[in-house]
């Protein structure tokens, strides 16, 4: 059975509890981090005060990195179709 934790976060001047595995504490901990970094940066180069509004562009922009991940990380069923029969092949070829 996993080990949970009670933590709480602050982010944008607000806390946050939740309940986590003790194991992903760090990755927490490190995406706060990187929230507080985006908030910091938004305020500064927008005339944005309103914390919610700086939560919402953080958020927009962190989903955009993942999307774009994602879709860079990603084959098509055709591609795939293809290294497979690349590889089959090449078995072919050494038998």
């Amino acid at each position: 059975m996993s080990d949970y934790i009670k933590i709480k976060l602050n982010i944008g001047d607000r806390l946050y509890p939740l309940t986590i595995e003790r194991s992903q504490e760090v990755f927490f901990r490190d995406a706060v981090k990187k929230i507080e970094s985006s908030l910091k940066k938004l305020e500064e180069n927008y005339s944005v005060k309103d914390k919610q509004d700086l939560l919402a562009m953080a958020c927009i922009q962190f989903a955009a990195k993942l999307q774009q991940n994602v879709s860079n990380n990603s084959l098509t069923d055709n591609e795939i179709d293809e290294k497979i029969t690349k590889m089959i092949d090449s078995i072919d070829n050494i038998i």
